[in-house]
């Protein structure tokens, strides 16, 4: 029996559900190499990497810096209030443009329709995870754009109604794009599993760094 190996083949785009596409190694390598670079400055102190802890008084296992805006569970503040106290740092322009080119690229032209002002950076270990949720602390019905750096996770993708099934599993990978929009806008969604050892030896990053990117919609948006 022949057997194949499926590295031979492509990656294909794929809609996950509807407004909510998968493109495979959408960052090349040098790009992946510049946004990491921004973000371990961004981790730095004042208003850098952090442990975010929930009312209830746990903790999430994925650590997290933010520009823009400042979240935490579950609002918007424009400093690190559960933190550092210190103010958020600037979203940059340029992060903004490649979150509109990568809404264009998923969802077709004419769907980049809002400037983008929020990064989320949650950086995982092998151990971290993500329990089910929606991105709903937000205003702006605006896609979300998620872009992953180093290590290949498991990334359940369900419905807006509950965290349980149905639900799909896709796997990320170093460079890969991932965009919700419209009927998928409040869909929950989480991060299983990491697979520890995955990241590509070049990029030089231990774990998984997922980036996401949001729009406001806050009326005293800058």
């Amino acid at each position: 029996m022949d057997t194949f190996d499926p590295e031979l083949f492509p990656r294909q785009r794929e809609e996950v559900a509807p407004g909510a596409v998968h493109v495979p190694d959408w960052l090349d390598a040098g790009r992946q190499r510049e946004l990491l670079a921004a973000c371990r400055a961004w981790a730095r102190p004042p208003a850098g990497l952090r442990t975010v802890r929930t009312p209830g008084g746990g903790t999430m296992t994925a650590r997290q810096v933010c520009l823009g805006w400042h979240w935490y569970p579950y609002a918007y503040a424009r400093t690190v209030v559960d933190g550092d106290q210190a103010p958020v740092k600037p979203f940059p322009y340029w992060l903004g443009e490649l979150g509109r080119r990568a809404v264009t690229d998923a969802l077709g032209p004419g769907s980049a329709t809002a400037a983008y002002d929020i990064a989320l950076m949650n950086f995982y270990d092998g151990d971290a995870r993500m329990g089910m949720h929606r991105d709903s602390e937000e205003q702006s019905e605006a896609p979300v754009v998620s872009l992953s750096l180093g290590d290949t996770c498991v990334f359940r993708f369900g419905n807006t109604r509950t965290r349980s099934r149905p639900y799909t599993d896709v796997e990320l990978r170093s460079g890969d794009l991932f965009v919700f929009g419209g009927p998928s806008r409040l869909a929950y969604h989480g991060v299983p599993r990491v697979l520890p050892g995955t990241a590509p030896v070049w990029l030089g990053l231990t774990g998984r760094l997922n980036i996401t990117l949001r729009v406001s919609g806050f009326p005293d948006a800058r």
